[in-house]
């Protein structure tokens, strides 16, 4: 994929909520199909596992490149050894009514050789993929205990 993909989605969560759970990368797997595991190496790094078709695994590492606490995460892969390369960055924007508009934006491109078709069949279609991915974590967050929410 060459271009930049963009989706947004609202969440009845405020953005100090949001926010925190999409920072804490281990969440991931709770609501991204394909990600088995995130860990978190220290110094803005963490190591990425994504499962594919025919049991093919999938690692890479990304960097953090950006963190504004209740409002903006950028990332990008962290070298050119990793087998995905990937950037992009995610907003959150308080609405009214203890909601957050939250937008993510990614480039991905697949590599080369087998892992890399086994990757493209799991992107295939980037933007539905992003869009489940948001609708899950819409569920995940509005399946969560809040304290705060208004009626």
């Amino acid at each position: 994929m060459a271009d930049p993909i963009s989706k947004t989605i609202i969440v009845k969560a405020d953005a100090a909520t949001a926010y925190n759970l999409w920072a804490n990368f281990e969440n991931f797997p709770n609501f991204m199909k394909y990600i088995e595991r995130v860990e978190k190496m220290g110094n803005g790094k963490s190591r990425w596992e994504m499962s594919g078709p025919l049991g093919a695994k999938v690692e890479w590492i990304a960097e953090t490149t950006r963190m504004e606490p209740n409002r903006r995460i950028g990332w990008n892969t962290k070298d050119n050894a990793s087998t995905v390369t990937t950037s992009g960055e995610v907003l959150f924007t308080e609405l009214d009514n203890f909601q957050t508009e939250i937008t993510v934006t990614l480039k991905y491109d697949p590599p080369a050789g087998a892992i890399g078709e086994a990757v493209a069949k799991i992107f295939s279609n980037p933007e539905a993929r992003l869009e489940e991915d948001l609708k899950n974590f819409k569920k995940f967050v509005e399946g969560r205990p809040t304290t705060g929410q208004m009626a």
